[in-house]
C-alpha cells in the first residue's frame, strides 16, 4: 500500500492537479424549460479521487468507506429534517456513533477481543468475523483473510472524522451538508484519508461550499508537501533501519548503548514519519484550496508531558478533548472526577492507536504521568531550567515508545532491563557499529526536530529575502529529486500510521 500510495502521489496526482485547477467549483448545466444542473465538480472529482486513492490499495475496504459515509450522510439528513423532534435525532445520533464504533469493533479490535478471551478461559474460540470471510471466499472468492481480520486502512481516521460531523451537527455547531458528493468528498479527501490529520467537518465546512486556488497556495502547497516528503523519505526511512535491526535483537544479550541507540532511532523515526506524512498532507490539501489544521508542532522541545500531547497528533487530541473528555465533565466537577475523566480518556487514546495490551498500557502510562503533573508535579517542572524539564519530557516519550513499538508486554519488560545494563554491558562492538555509521542521521534528526531550522528560515525571509526567493525554490527541486531517487531504489519505506 505504501508504495502504491506515493506511486498514486508521484503519477496521478499532477495530472489530477491540472484538471483541478481549470474546474471551476460548480458547473450549470442546462436541462431545458429554464431548468438548469448544478454539479459541483472539484468535488466531484476529490470524491472520484478520493475513492481510486483508496481503493488502489484496499479495493474490497472501499465498500466500507462508502457505507459509513452513506450512512452517516444519511442521519444528518434526518437530523436536519427533525430539527424539531430530539428523539429522532438522538436515533440518528445513536445509529451514526454506533456503526463507526462497530466498523472498529469488528475491523480492528475484534481479533484483540477473542484472543483475550482466549487467553483468560483457556478457550479456543473463532472469530465470528473470520468464519463470514471464508464463507464470502467460498462463494465470491475474494481472498479475505482467513486467519486473522484485516485492518482496512485508515479506519481510525475517517470513522472519527465522519463522527465529528454528525456530532457537531447533533450539537447544532455546524450547518447540515445537503449534497451527497459533498459529504462524500470531504471524507474521502485523499490527501489526509489514510493517515490524518482528523479533519473536523467544521474546519473546511466553508472550503466544501467554495474555495480558491491559484498559484500562491500551490507553490505553498508544494513547499510544505516537499517538506513532508523529506522528513519522512530521508529521514524516517534512514533512521528507521536501525530500529528494525535493533528490534530483531535478543534483548537478553545486547548492551544498554545499543538498546538506548535503537530506541532513540524509533523515537526520530516515528516523529518524522507521522509528522511527515501530515505536511504532506496538508500541502496537498493547500494546493486543492483546503486549509487543513496543524498536527504537530516540535513535540520534542517539551517541557513536560501535557505540553509533548498539546504538540503530538494535535488533531487527535482534539477530537478526544471535544467529544470525550468535556462531555465526560472536563474538569468541572472536582478532581476525583477529572482523573476518572483522564484515564478513560488515555486508555481510550491507546486503545485507539491498536488493539494489544502494549496500546492500552502506553495510554494509560500517559495519563498517569499527566495526572502526576496535574496534582502538582507540573508546577516543579515549570521552575526547573528549561533544558532540565525538556530532558525529562523526551526520557517519557523515549520510555513510551518501547511499549508503543514492542510486541508484547514481556518484551517491552526486556526492553526496558536492557536499557538499563542487563544484558551485561555497557556498549558492545554493535553500539560501536551503530554510532560510528550512522552518527551523521542522528545529529540530522536531533537539528531537524527543533526549531532552529525553521528560525533560520524565518531569518533568512525577513532578513536575506534576495536568497531567500530563490533558495527556497531551488531547495524544493533537490528534494523531489533526492526523494525521487531514493524511492525508487528502496526496500524499506514504511508508513508507521497507516496501520491505524
Amino acid at each position: 500500500m505504501v508504495f502504491s500510495s506515493l506511486t498514486f502521489l508521484y503519477f496521478f496526482l499532477p495530472i489530477v492537479l491540472i484538471i483541478y485547477i481549470f474546474l471551476p467549483n460548480k458547473i450549470n448545466v442546462p436541462l431545458g424549460s429554464e431548468r438548469s444542473l448544478v454539479i459541483p465538480a472539484r468535488n466531484l472529482l476529490i470524491l472520484i479521487t478520493g475513492f481510486l486513492f483508496y481503493a488502489w490499495g484496499e479495493p474490497f475496504y472501499v465498500i466500507i468507506m462508502f457505507i459509513s459515509t452513506l450512512i452517516d450522510y444519511t442521519a444528518g439528513r434526518l437530523m436536519n429534517k427533525y430539527d424539531d423532534n430530539q428523539r429522532i435525532r438522538t436515533v440518528c445520533l445513536i445509529v451514526s456513533v454506533c456503526m463507526n464504533i462497530g466498523l472498529l469493533a469488528v475491523f480492528k479490535y475484534s481479533d484483540f477481543i477473542f484472543d483475550t478471551i482466549n487467553s483468560v478461559f483457556n478457550s479456543d474460540i473463532t472469530n465470528p468475523v473470520i468464519l463470514v470471510n471464508r464463507k464470502i471466499n467460498d462463494i465470491y472468492n475474494f481472498g479475505l483473510s482467513e486467519d486473522r481480520v484485516a485492518l482496512p486502512i485508515g479506519i481510525s481516521f475517517y470513522t472519527f472524522q465522519s463522527m465529528s460531523y454528525t456530532i457537531d451537527l447533533y450539537m447544532r455547531k455546524i450547518k447540515v451538508q445537503k449534497s451527497l458528493i459533498g459529504f462524500t468528498s470531504y471524507v474521502t479527501l485523499f490527501p489526509q484519508i489514510v493517515a490524518g490529520p482528523i479533519v473536523r467537518y467544521e474546519d473546511v465546512a466553508a472550503e466544501i461550499e467554495d474555495r480558491k486556488v491559484n498559484i500562491s497556495k500551490i507553490s505553498e502547497g508544494i513547499a510544505k508537501f516537499s517538506k513532508g516528503l523529506a522528513k519522512k523519505v530521508l529521514l524516517a526511512n534512514n533512521i528507521g533501519i536501525i530500529w528494525t535491526e535493533v528490534k530483531a535483537m535478543d534483548y537478553t544479550q545486547i548492551s544498554a548503548a545499543t538498546a538506548w541507540l535503537g530506541i532513540l532511532a524509533f523515537t526520530f523515526q516515528i516523529y518524522f514519519d507521522f509528522s511527515g506524512y501530515s505536511d504532506m498532507a496538508v500541502g496537498l490539501g493547500k494546493m486543492l484550496g483546503f486549509n487543513f489544521p496543524k498536527n504537530f508542532d516540535h513535540p520534542y522541545m517539551s517541557k513536560s508531558v501535557s505540553e509533548f500531547w498539546r504538540r503530538w497528533h494535535i488533531t487527535l487530541g482534539t477530537w478526544f478533548r471535544e467529544y470525550v473528555y468535556i462531555p465526560l465533565g472536563g474538569n468541572r466537577n472536582g478532581m476525583a472526577k477529572t482523573l476518572r475523566n483522564l484515564i478513560i480518556v488515555w486508555g481510550l487514546t491507546g486503545l485507539w492507536h491498536g488493539a494489544s495490551w502494549n496500546f492500552v498500557i502506553w495510554g494509560l502510562y500517559y495519563g498517569v504521568l499527566i495526572i502526576i503533573e496535574r496534582v502538582g508535579f507540573g508546577k516543579i517542572l515549570e521552575k526547573l531550567p528549561k533544558a532540565v524539564s525538556m530532558a525529562y519530557t523526551f526520557l517519557m516519550a523515549v520510555f513510551g515508545w518501547v511499549l508503543f513499538d514492542t510486541d508484547t508486554i514481556g518484551k517491552a519488560w526486556q526492553f526496558f532491563r536492557a536499557m538499563f545494563g542487563a544484558g551485561g554491558s555497557f556498549a558492545d562492538s554493535t553500539a560501536k557499529y551503530i554510532l560510528s555509521s550512522n552518527l551523521l542521521i542522528y545529529v540530522i534528526c536531533i537539528f531537524a526536530a527543533t526549531t532552529l531550522f525553521g528560525n533560520l528560515m524565518k531569518f533568512f525571509k525577513k532578513k536575506k529575502k534576495h536568497i531567500y526567493a530563490y533558495a527556497v525554490p531551488a531547495a524544493v527541486v533537490c528534494v523531489l529529486f533526492l526523494c525521487t531517487s531514493y524511492l525508487v531504489d528502496a526496500s524499506y519505506n514504511p508508513f508507521l500510521y497507516f496501520r491505524f
